[in-house]
């Protein structure tokens, strides 16, 4: 991997320079965080900078392949001189391939592409495949917390783990999924769709 920072890069998760696909060392990324989340396409790096100056417990590592995304995050945690954020500027699959298992305590897919034609839809992140790896990198209890502002995303999702044995809705209620979680900083993509009159959904699927 190229090292755009090294002190937050994420080392070995590159497959074309790591091809024994050797466990990232989590302890060594993050001596002393009590957990480890996962921010999967974190667009600007709005919330997951937020979430590393509330939480500076938590060591949060933040997956973007789109190089001006990765620049205005690494740019803000410079300023803010955060160490507990890591960055895979790659796609998170080939990172979910080096985490070791039961590793994350929560992982965040905030806006993910909708992918709105149906013969794309196999490109969603969500898909049986994917939460098969989440499943492996979550320990029980973990949560996967997921934002769309795509009714359509909010349903394929919910069927597809739906029909996944290691992950379960957690919405008891309409307000569960309408209201933000707690300490919601919001982000750029969801300040458009509110512009534009589209509603969040805030939806949260515990780990097994």
């Amino acid at each position: 991997m190229e090292e755009l920072l090294p002190t937050i890069s994420v080392p070995g998760a590159d497959p074309g320079k790591n091809p024994a696909r050797r466990p990232i060392d989590l302890a060594a990324l993050f001596p002393s965080a009590r957990d480890i989340w996962l921010e999967i396409g974190f667009g600007g790096g709005e919330h997951l900078v937020a979430e590393a100056t509330a939480n500076p417990e938590i060591g949060l590592i933040g997956c973007e392949h789109y190089i001006d995304g990765v620049a205005k995050c690494l740019a803000a945690i410079e300023r803010d001189g955060l160490g507990n954020i890591r960055i895979h500027p790659h796609d998170a699959r080939d990172l979910l391939d080096v985490t070791p298992e039961a590793a994350l305590g929560r992982v965040y897919l905030l806006y993910p592409d909708p992918w709105p034609k149906t013969r794309h839809h196999k490109r969603r992140f969500v898909s049986a495949d994917n939460l098969d790896a989440l499943a492996r990198v979550m320990r029980p209890g973990a949560e996967l917390r997921v934002a769309t502002d795509i009714p359509d995303y909010a349903r394929h999702a919910l069927e597809a783990a739906h029909h996944h044995p290691d992950f379960s809705w957690t919405a008891e209620r309409a307000a569960d999924w309408r209201t933000p979680w707690a300490g919601w900083p919001g982000t750029r993509y969801e300040a458009k769709a509110l512009r534009e009159g589209r509603t969040p959904h805030y939806l949260v699927f515990k780990r097994a």
